[in-house]
């Protein structure tokens, strides 16, 4: 109730402030410019947490009452193509290079045109030419495609050292964070330390809650580094850092890691500051709804942290808020529901299908029973053998979630993989994905896909320069359109 009480909160915020004397006038250029990129996060994402959250505010209603989100309210709404010179189905290296530098490119390439032989100039570059100061923040690895678009040129978005090196150079960036680096000391070893070239380039380092908390515009150049990151260098899913929170323990939020990059970069010339939402896409490769909605929230909590900024600089500031493509053809309405939905089934689960990974692990190591690993479903996802419940097993489903844990108890350099498994499971924990796929159907919701889709994306705007923002357009525009309200020409190519 508290997190419904804060989106509330935020539209009511939003609303004010376009309602104040907030300047639009073809002349006027914000000082401080957001860039929010929710990766993987299209119109069904958006929707499908719009919808939990109505549903959970609203228990029993008779008319369906979808939640605000912070950005949904913004007064300039806009749609946008995806596709790339690969595929109309393309990939954040690609996707993120348009909105960076204007430019279509392959998927895998980061701000090289399609021969691979000419880099193109950033958004970020032009930013820094103004005087501004830059920052990128992810809440994935800071050298995945989609960040490192806003800083790097790479002819392949595997280069996780060379990518960050350039992120770590001091021409550009001026805050630097996020979950961690995939490639610390480079594929060899034999390179120097990340960290080490971040001390050498003036940046300051923050490793821990405290020092991160403890950032402002005093703070110079900085890197800012979570000191939980799972396995992938990443941040925490919310999902399981709330759950961590729940237990005591202490897991920053994008939110939170959204507003110290707000403080490390205030000042009297401005700044431009990218931050993306990155396991949106990852929750959703995986088909995990309720973990995907968590993330999009955090999401949305984020842009909160810029919309209160905004109220304290409200004719210098242009907060833009899109993804960069939609990940897993996400959704809403499944056959054996018809036409109802029961967001409120997602309430039960308490886990990312990543964690609850580490379960079948741990289910696996003791040689656990299928009612022994029932009881574990039933504990994270709510599905149970108590009948008359809307999250009871069917035999259908118990035989799918039997079949699931054979194949998730036999270690993995031993299993059989054939066709009609690889698409039940898409490459996935088998276990992890049945208990998904259940409960997403259960709640009235589907997804088509472990990859990405070619489905067009919407674009929220607000404050200085907003308007242009409207309409329908290829995400190239997106650069274009910042650069116009920045008051910035492009370089003749």
């Amino acid at each position: 109730m508290k997190r419904i009480l804060s989106i509330l909160m935020c539209v009511a915020l939003a609303l004010t402030l376009t309602g104040s004397a907030l300047s639009e006038s073809s002349d006027a250029t914000p000082k401080y410019v957001f860039m929010f990129i929710g990766d993987g996060q299209g119109s069904p994402q958006i929707n499908a947490t719009q919808y939990y959250l109505g549903t959970l505010a609203n228990p029993g209603a008779a008319i369906p009452k979808p939640a605000q989100l912070s950005f949904t309210g913004f007064p300039y709404v806009g749609i946008m193509t995806t596709y790339d010179a690969t595929s109309f189905c393309p990939d954040s290296a690609s996707t993120a290079t348009s909105m960076a530098s204007g430019n279509k490119t392959l998927s895998g390439v980061i701000n090289y045109n399609i021969d691979k032989t000419e880099s193109f100039k950033l958004i970020t570059e032009y930013a820094k030419e103004q005087g501004k100061k830059v920052g990128v923040l992810s809440s994935v690895s800071i050298d995945h495609a989609t960040p490192a678009a806003y800083y790097a040129k790479a002819v392949s978005r595997s280069m996780y050292y060379d990518i960050a090196v350039q992120g770590l150079s001091g021409q550009t960036l001026d805050f630097v964070g996020g979950g961690g680096y995939l490639q610390p000391t480079g594929a060899a070893g034999d390179q120097p330390a990340l960290t080490d070239i971040a001390i050498e380039n003036g940046f300051t380092i923050a490793s821990t809650n405290d020092e991160i908390r403890a950032l402002n515009a005093d703070s110079g150049r900085v890197l800012a580094v979570v000191p939980d990151p799972d396995g992938s260098k990443a941040m925490q899913y919310e999902i399981d850092r709330q759950r961590i929170e729940s237990a005591g323990g202490d897991s920053l939020s994008l939110s939170e890691m959204t507003q110290k990059a707000i403080d490390t970069l205030y000042g009297d010339d401005g700044f431009f500051l990218m931050v993306e939402g990155g396991k949106v896409d990852w929750s959703c490769h995986a088909n995990d709804a309720k973990t995907s909605i968590l993330e999009t929230i955090a999401f949305s909590d984020a842009v909160n942290a810029a919309l209160e900024f905004a109220s304290a600089h409200p004719d210098e500031t242009l907060i833009i808020v899109t993804g960069d493509h939609e990940t897993g053809g996400l959704t809403i309405g499944f056959a054996t529901t018809a036409y109802d939905t029961h967001f409120d089934y997602l309430a039960a689960q308490d886990i990312s299908y990543a964690d609850f990974d580490k379960v079948i692990a741990q289910l696996r190591d003791s040689g656990a029973s299928f009612e022994q690993a029932l009881a574990e479903i039933e504990a994270r996802f709510g599905l149970t053998q108590t009948p008359d419940t809307g999250l009871s097993l069917t035999e259908e489903e118990l035989a799918k979630l039997e079949a699931a844990y054979e194949l998730s108890m036999t270690p993995s350099a031993e299993r059989v993989i054939g066709k009609s498994e690889a698409l039940a499971y898409g490459g996935y924990e088998p276990l992890s994905m049945a208990c998904c796929h259940i409960l997403n159907n259960k709640a009235g919701i589907a997804y088509t896909s472990y990859a990405h889709t070619g489905l067009q994306i919407p674009i929220y705007a607000y404050g200085v320069g907003a308007a242009s923002f409207s309409g329908s357009y290829d995400n190239t525009d997106i650069f274009f359109k910042t650069m116009d309200a920045m008051g910035v020409e492009a370089d003749a190519i």
